[in-house]
């Protein structure tokens, strides 16, 4: 990141803010539900899957504008998220005594662990899926060069900007959502193992160098991934298919996490599995994938 400006526009957020007020559904105790909301605004849910379902256990996000709804992911296998969408969206409409707002239905990336709900969305009334492809996605959003381009997707008052990021996968974005100056930052940036196959590390050193610069523009309080695989000791994680997260870190991330992880993709990072450990995350190189 540009230093400067990237102070400058961290200026405008105050230290890492608390943003939930509840302890994150984490396995530990014998039962728990199949998932938990939490909001950050009366228009913007997180709701997070049971590691009890799926070790897992995404989170996943809920935005509301006054034209639409935009739900980024729809989860992992064994999830129950349409029931607890559409359960906000009824409250969302009772609040604001509407009767109906279109969704969108989109995705930080295209893994299973994130696109396993879609079906159940499909035949919802008013509810627009969007695909899996990087053609897909850059052409309901909009974004024109993709990856370089960057699009707005307006909810309706609420203008979000779509960053293409692939690197972990092709169809990979973050959004930017100017009113909370907050970044939905998928699996790319989140307090866990940050996979990168070694056939896109390129991708993934440009993506990270083209997000590094809109954060040096564009004042990001929070970075909130797709999932916790930290514990609260930094740079320890969980193992793998952990069945509880006790102790885990908090779900958020600064912006500076955003010049931790460029300055740690320009080093030597092509020997799969050989992990590059630092406090919040770790990044993870792995053997070649298609996509």
């Amino acid at each position: 990141m540009a230093s400067g400006v990237a102070q400058e526009a961290t200026a405008a957020c105050p230290p890492l803010p608390k943003l939930f007020a509840e302890k994150w559904i984490d396995g530990t105790l014998p039962q728990e539900p199949s998932t938990q909301v939490q909001k950050l605004d009366n228009d913007s849910f997180v709701i997070r899957q049971s590691v009890k379902t799926n070790f897992e256990a995404p989170f996943l996000y809920l935005l509301f504008g006054r034209d639409r709804a935009l739900l980024v992911d729809t989860g992992a296998e064994g999830g129950q998220i349409r029931p607890a969408v559409d359960r906000l969206i009824t409250q969302w409409l009772a609040a604001h005594k509407r009767s109906s707002i279109p969704l969108v239905v989109a995705h930080s990336h295209s893994h299973g662990d994130h696109v396993a709900g879609d079906a159940t969305f499909r035949d919802r009334p008013d509810t627009t899926v969007v695909g899996l492809q990087p053609s897909d996605v850059a052409s309901f959003f909009g974004v024109h060069d993709w990856p370089k381009g960057i699009a707005t997707f307006d909810l309706g008052g609420r203008a979000l900007s779509i960053i293409p990021t692939p690197g972990h996968q092709a169809a990979a974005i973050m959004i930017y959502d100017p009113r909370l100056k907050i970044l939905l930052s998928g699996d790319t940036l989140y307090p866990g193992r940050l996979y990168v196959p070694v056939n896109f590390l390129d991708d993934n050193r440009a993506s990270v160098d083209r997000l590094a610069s809109f954060a040096a523009k564009h004042p990001i309080c929070a970075a909130l991934g797709a999932h916790i695989e930290m514990t609260s000791e930094p740079g320890r994680d969980y193992g793998h298919e952990a069945p509880e997260h006790r102790h885990e870190h908090p779900l958020q991330l600064p912006a500076q996490a955003i010049g931790e992880l460029q300055a740690g993709l320009r080093k030597p990072l092509d020997t799969p599995d050989q992990r590059q450990v630092h406090d919040h995350f770790i990044i993870v190189p792995v053997p070649a994938r298609l996509e």
